[in-house]
Order: structure tokens, then sequence, then C-alpha cells
């Protein structure tokens, strides 16, 4: 390129390039439009030519060690290409999306009719045409004719065809030789041969001045001005007439149509009001369904109707919630702090058992299949736990019980006092009321025991009073059927909800304890009703569940006097036939209500807590001296397995008191105590009275296996081999259901190796076939459990810690490039890390300048409009200024005008 300035290096390289053309002197020619190709050549001659004039627009890094035929991407740049290369592509893109930021586009369809289904296309069409007639007549405000038309010099537009005869000539310099115009043609060259009438009336008409134009348009006005007055008295006497006829219009909206047509009334008649017209008879109705929607109580607005989803979320959430809680109880730990507790206090309680038409059926409806509404978790595991203890068997009512174990929370800052009760009433009965003394009942009644309700036809009373003890509860329903019993329940508190009086509730917290011990009451020997107390039960469950630490406090007294009898039997002595330490039907009833209505797997409880001792203390302190004593101990072991199902506590009385049952009623081998394995406690072993116990093998051979009765095996005072096969049965399947139960023991193995080995001992020759089998698969059972549990143990091992390695110094060498300053890991996995991280360490870099650039493209598009919004505001105020400086102006020279005027008048 040559030297020298800008310009001469400019001029020069178009010369080179052949982009300048010399003018050429002599004619014009016409040349041909360039080509889109030599458009593009041209375009790209200017492009090079831009990039060698502005040798600062490329830049150059310099290669430190420039290794010669190697290509390296990026030495060369153009910054300011790039740079204008991303604010074309941020207008494209960011500033679009900046514009329509805060805009919601969208196309709505407004035309008259198009939304509306019930309309026929001619229907929208005529619509559509009147209203654009309508919206075209309003015309303008300053409009003085109310013509359509647009007029030049008197003629319209529309005649007009393409400007021709309205005086506008061809340019001469751009018309070419050998054209002539229209009027040329027609005047010389003979244009029509018409006449001259009508040659005049072709050419255009005379030019009116501007006073006949103004006159025109005066004359107009007061034409249309006359045609409108005319039309307006026309309306306004077509209105006067139809108030006139308003009369007779409006009595044929109330009456029927007259027979004649009624006479034209008067101009000077009042108006008829609608009072004097009587409305017809079918339109009274209707009036009055209009009164009552006037008069309707409108709907108050409420919470919002929650979808499927939330309704599924909340009771996810209450049932996480809940067993959270559970296990807290379980383990001991605390539940909720003393402010939670209050609140949950003070929170409505939900409608229950005691609410009318709620849980309980009808009085004409069929019988309570169970223990009623409510109580559906412990059904289930009543149902799949049959067998589990003797009651079950023996009472095929019960079999479909529906249970609860509902947790009760807020009787949980009750439960250390209730608790110390219990504690402190054992401490004060001592040793001296367990060495004298008989035992005391349960229920204090001075009424003699029924043996059978007598059937009567009498009509059932509406309205009880409320008993306050157990006797005034006999004294109710001692003409009742015992199947009414329950109806007689639920009307006393249905009587005496604590909504109709403030001394109800205490009423029905005296009526909680009293159906506690009429519970006692119907269960106890010789004929207990297990009937009566599962249709009871419903109603003890609401009680209990309405009242929690008034029903607690009951049970508790209950089972103080329950330890108290045992003390007072031990003291007699433990082998003593006489003396009274086993619990009967009415305790093992009791105990099986506890284990139904409060929540048998909390770790502490004010029930449970003693429940759960008290049953201890009689399979522990008790001693075997017959079988009636061998079938309450079962049933409490049936009871501690329902109880501990949840938690999975061990309890080894249950454990040693199956055991002993099986030395007690099977043969075995065993001669003494000492042959016997594991360290069972053997107090009753091979006694006087336990040796009658054992089956006789020529008896039991030719008996079949059953459920036991329960009712029978402790009423009865002998009783037969099948008795002795039942129980023996039980035990069987007892000890199979705890060892499941207890499989996860850590201890499983110890415990129930020495259980194996006697079951081995036993001769099952002399038993029957039925309970031979049983025996063998239990024998199965646990052998698989036994190797599962031993496979399961891993010894003992010292603390696992992270292996520390070896320091080693090994030096990292490059072997893929020479380059020296990188730095090079010949950790192959950590060489990778380090490549994502140095990745992403530059993709973070290259991200936040790119957020940079963006921020600093939209700072100067806004700075940008402000510039443009400030520049229209001062050129806005300057036209004000300018606009008011010249009005000023031209008032102060009205006034210099004014005072001159006044200076000659003074001089004259």
């Amino acid at each position: 390129m040559a030297k020298g300035s800008q310009l001469k290096q400019l001029k020069t390289a178009l010369n080179q390039a052949g982009l300048t053309s010399q003018p050429q002197a002599g004619k014009k020619r016409k040349r041909a439009a360039p080509t889109e190709r030599d458009k593009e050549k041209k375009a790209a001659k200017l492009k090079e030519i831009q990039q060698k004039l502005n040798p600062f627009d490329v830049k150059v890094t310099k290669l430190k060690h420039d290794v010669g035929g190697r290509k390296i991407v990026g030495t060369t740049g153009r910054p300011a290409q790039s740079k204008q290369a991303g604010i074309e592509q941020r207008k494209k893109t960011l500033l679009k999306e900046y514009e329509e930021k805060d805009r919601s586009g969208g196309i709505v369809d407004r035309r008259f009719g198009e939304n509306d289904p019930t309309m026929t296309p001619e229907e929208r069409m005529l619509e559509r045409f009147t209203r654009e007639r309508q919206r075209a007549s309003k015309g303008v405000a300053f409009n003085l004719e109310d013509e359509d038309e647009l007029t030049h010099y008197g003629q319209s537009l529309s005649k007009l065809d393409d400007f021709d005869n309205v005086g506008l000539g061809l340019d001469d310099d751009d018309e070419d030789e050998g054209q002539m115009d229209r009027r040329t043609v027609e005047k010389s060259h003979f244009g029509g041969f018409e006449d001259e009438e009508e040659e005049d009336e072709d050419e255009p008409a005379r030019k009116k001045s501007k006073a006949e134009v103004m006159a025109e348009v005066i004359a107009k006005s007061k034409e249309h001005k006359f045609l409108r007055q005319t039309q307006q008295e026309e309306d306004e006497n077509l209105r006067h007439e139809l108030d006139q006829e308003l009369d007779s219009i409006r009595s044929l909206l109330f009456a029927a149509p007259p027979a004649e047509p009624a006479a034209e009334p008067s101009p000077a008649a009042a108006k008829p009001s609608l009072i004097t017209a009587a409305p017809p008879e079918d339109d009274k109705e209707y009036d009055q369904y209009v009164r009552e929607l006037a008069l309707d109580r409108r709907a108050k607005p409420k919470d919002r109707t929650k979808t499927e989803e939330e309704l599924a979320r909340e009771e996810k959430e209450a049932l996480e919630k809940a067993e959270r809680r559970r296990l807290k109880r379980m383990r001991g730990e605390e539940t909720d702090s003393e402010d939670e507790q209050k609140g949950k206090r003070k929170q409505a309680r939900p409608r229950g058992g005691d609410d009318l038409d709620d849980d309980f059926l009808e009085e004409g409806a069929e019988p309570w299949g169970g223990l009623g509404a409510g109580l559906n978790e412990d059904a289930a595991i009543e149902g799949s736990n049959d067998d589990d203890d003797e009651e079950e068997e023996s009472e095929s009512e019960e079999g479909s019980e529906e249970e609860s174990e509902e947790t009760q929370s807020g009787d949980d800052d009750e439960e250390g006092s209730i608790a110390h009760e219990f504690e402190s009433a054992e401490e004060e009965s001592g040793e001296e009321d367990g060495e004298e003394g008989e035992s005391e009942a349960l229920v204090q009644s001075s009424r003699k025991r029924r043996s059978k309700a007598k059937p009567t036809t009498k009509e059932l009373p509406y309205t009880f009073p409320c008993p306050d003890t157990h006797d005034e509860f006999l004294e109710i329903v001692e003409d009742i059927d015992e199947k009414d019993v329950p109806t007689v329940v639920k009307r006393i508190r249905a009587l005496h909800h604590p909504s109709l009086a403030e001394d109800n509730k205490f009423k029905l917290q005296r009526l909680n304890t009293v159906l506690i011990e009429h519970i006692l009451y119907i269960t106890a020997p010789p004929t207990p009703r297990f009937t009566l107390l599962s249709s009871l039960l419903p109603h003890l469950a609401a009680l209990t569940k309405t009242y929690p630490i008034q029903s607690a406090e009951a049970f508790v007294d209950k089972l103080t006097l329950m330890n108290k009898n045992l003390k007072r039997g031990l003291s007699k002595g433990a082998t003593d036939p006489e003396a009274k330490t086993w619990p009967g039907l009415p305790e093992l009833s009791l105990l099986r209500v506890i284990g139904q209505l409060w929540p048998t797997s909390d770790m502490n409880h004010a029930v449970i807590s003693p429940a759960r001792l008290l049953m201890g203390s009689y399979l522990g302190l008790c001693r075997v001296r017959s079988l009636q004593d061998v079938a309450s101990g079962l049933f409490l072991c049936s009871l501690f397995m329902h109880y501990e199902k949840l938690s999975k506590r061990f309890v080894p009385e249950a454990i040693n008191f199956l055991a002993n049952s099986v030395l007690h009623l099977a043969p075995h081998s065993y001669q003494d105590a000492a042959s016997v394995p594991g360290n069972f406690p053997l107090q009753d072993f091979r006694t006087a009275l336990t040796l009658p116990l054992v089956l006789d093998a020529k008896k039991a051979k030719k008996l079949s296996l059953n459920k036991p009765d329960l009712g029978r095996c402790l009423s009865e005072d002998t009783l037969s081999e099948q008795s002795k096969v039942d129980l023996l049965g039980l035990v069987l399947e007892l000890l199979g259901r705890f060892a499941d139960m207890y499989k996860g023991l850590e201890g499983f193995v110890e415990l129930y190796t020495p259980i194996q080995e006697i079951l081995g001992s036993i001769k099952s020759s002399s038993l029957p076939t039925d309970l031979a089998t049983r025996l063998q698969s239990l024998q199965d059972t646990l052998g698989r459990l036994l190797k599962f549990a031993l496979q399961g143990r891993r010894p003992l091992r010292l603390q696992s810690h992270k292996p520390i390695p070896i320091p080693t110094y090994v030096p990292k060498f490059e072997h893929t490039t020479s380059n020296y300053l990188r730095n090079r890991d010949p950790d192959h996995e950590r060489n990778e890390a380090a490549k994502l991280r140095a990745q992403y360490k530059q993709e973070r870099k290259g991200a936040i300048r790119e957020l940079r650039k963006d921020a600093r493209f939209l700072a100067s598009e806004q700075q940008r409009k402000q510039k443009e919004k400030d520049r229209e505001y001062n050129e806005r105020m300057k036209r004000v200024f300018s606009s008011l400086e010249s009005e000023r102006a031209e008032e102060k020279a009205m006034e210099r005008e004014k005072m001159k005027e006044k200076r000659r008048a003074g001089r004259k």
C-alpha cells in the first residue's frame, strides 16, 4: 500500500481495485444496472480495503516459543469486530427480552359475535354492518356538512380519473421526444369530431372565486340545518304520541287482551300507575319466588377446597408425626414441651363416641359386631393373633373385636403423679397388708348377682338417671335384657352430654368408673358374659378418650387393689391351695381391656406400666398348683405378647413360664431340675402339686388338639385330659410366636437353644398326632431361626480406621509434552480431576465475563433511552420558552406602542 496520508492511501487503493470510474465526456449513455454478483464483489473489495487501512483492528499475540509448521488458534484476533458482533447479537436477543420483559402478548378476537355460538354468520355480519354505520354516522366534531363524499372545486373526487383534467402537465425535462399531452392531441388532431357543446361539457368547470365558494358553503349549511330541525320536530311529535299511548300498552302487559279495541286516551290524561293494574294469578307464584330469592341469606365464603394431593400429603404427614411420637414414647424420650401440650389441650376435640349419631348404630340397626367404631387398628392385630391367648380361643364372639391403640398425649403430664400414687399405695400397704387380712373384691356390690336376665316385653325407657355408683347402675339395668344394656348406656351419655349442663362432665367421669366396675362384675364366674363386655367396650373407650386422666386414675385404683390381693395371697403361702395368688377371669378381663384402650408400646405410661409390672409379678412370684394356674399364666403370656408386639421388649417371665409349662404338661425324660438345660428357675419342677398335670399317654393318644376354653378352664375344679392337650398346644404355639418376635435379639441363641433341647426331650410318641405334628413344626422353625441367628453373628473386631498411606516421594514426570510450565500429575484420576476443575474455572470466568458484558450493554441501552428522553424534554422546553419569549416580546412591543400613543395624546 502506498505511503502517505490515510486519504491518499484510500484513493490509491480504490483506484487499484477499479472501484473509481473517471467521468467520460460526451453523450449520456444508459448503463446497465449492476448485477447482484457485481455488488458482492464490490462489497468484498471495500471490506478488504477497510481492513488494510485500519491496522489497529487486528490484535496479534506474540508466541514465546514459535515452532514452525504448527498452527495455534487464537494468535490473531479482531476485538472491534468481535465486540460489534456481540453487540449486534445482544440487540437481537437480550434487548428483545428486555423490551418484552413486562409485556404479555396475545391476540384477542374482539369482533362482535365471534365468541357467541348462538348467532348465525348472517346475524353477525348484519350486526357488524350496523355497528360500523353507527360509528361512521357520529361524524366529526367540527364538520359543518354531513356529506360523506369529498369534493374539489364542486366536483366529487371519486369521479376524477387518475388526475385527468386537473391541470397537472408533464414536465418538459422528464418528457422524452415525440410525446404530446392529451389536450394537444384532442384539439389539434381532430379528437373525437364532436360538437362544441359536447366539447364544452367535457372541459373542466370554470374555477370559482372564493366568494362564490363561501356562498355555496353557507347555502348548503343552511339547507342541512333546516333539514335537521325538521327531522327533530318530527321525532319529537312521534315521541309525544308514544307517551300518550303508553297507558294502553301497559294495560296489555298485566291484563288479558281486550275483546274490543281500547279507546284512545286523551292527551291530558295522567300517566297510569302500576298499582291500579292487578297482576294475574299466574304471576303471584313467580313474585313469591323472587321475594324468597331476594330475602335468601347469602352464602359466606369459606376456605377453599383442598385438592386430593394436599389431603393425601396432610394425612401422610399426620401419620408420620404420630409414628415418630410413638417411637419416642417407646424409647422413653421426651415427646413435646409443656407449652405444646397446653396448646394441644386447647384445641378442639374431634367428634368421638359421645357425639350423637356419629360412631354408633341406631336402635333398630344390627347389634354390635365387635368393640365399636374407632378401635380398628387393634382389630387387625387381634384377627391375626386369634390363637395367641386362651380368652380369644374360648370366646368366639371376640374374634371380630375392634381395638384401639390411639396415643393419649394429653395425660403424659399426669403419668408421674399417677405412677407415684401407685408406688406409694404399694409402699403403704407394706408387709402388714400382705401378712394379714383376706383378699378384697374388685367390685363392692350389695345386690345379689342374678344368674340370667329375665326376658321381658316391657318397652325400654328413653330417659335414665346417670348412676354415681355401681349399685345404682345395677338398679337401672335390673329388669333390662343384656342386649339392651349398651342402648341404656348410650342414652345415659346422650342425656348427660357435657354441653347440656355444667356438672354433666363429672357425671360422665363417674360413669366411666361405673362401667369399669360393671365389666369386672359381668366377667366374674360362674357365668361370665363376654358378649356384653364386647358391647360395652366402645362406650368405655369413648369415655376414656374424652376423660383420660380420670379414667387412668380409675384403672390404677383397680390395679392397686389387685396388687394388694396378690401380696395377701403370697403372705398365706405361695403353694397354699387356698391362697388366691393367680388372677381370675375378672382380673384377666381388666388387663385385656387395658391393653385395648391404652397404647401398649410406650416405655413409661400411667396405666400400661403398672399393668405390665403386675403381670410380671404374677408370672414371677406365683407358684403353679393346678391346671387353672397354668391356664391363667398362659393367658398372661398371651397378654404380654400383645402388649410388646410393637416395641418387642424382652419379657423373661413369660419365656420362663412357658418353659416350665412344657415341663409340667408334656412327658419328658428329665428326672430332676439339675438335668434340665438352661438357667430357668424351676421351683415347681416335679412337685407333688405339678406331677398330676402331666399328660396320660394312654388317654391323650386318642384325643385331638382343639382350642382351649378359658372360661371352663378357670371355673371348673377338675379338668380332663382334653384340657391338658389343648393347653400344651397353646404353649407350643406361644413359644413359636415369641421366637418370631425375639429373633432379632442379640441373645436369641442363648435364650432358645435350651428351649429347643427341652422340646427335643419330649416323648412325641405319647402325644396325639396333631400335637406331635405341631411339636415337630416348632422344632424345625426354631432350628431354622437359630441357624440364621448364628450365621448373622460376627466376631468382635478392632475399630476400623482409614488406612494411613506410606509417604512416597515420586517425582512428577511429564510424558506428553515438553512444556515444563504445565503441572501434570502422574496419578491419572487426580490429573483428570485437576483438568475438570480447570475447565470449570475457565467456564465460570467466561460466564462471569458474559454476564458483565450483558449488564454493560443493558446499562448503555438504558442510558441511551434516558438521553433520548432528556433531549426530547429539553427540546420541548426550548419550544415552550421560545413561544413564551415571543409572546412576551410582542406584549412589550404593544406596551411601548401604547406608551407612545399616550405621549402623543399628551402633547396634543
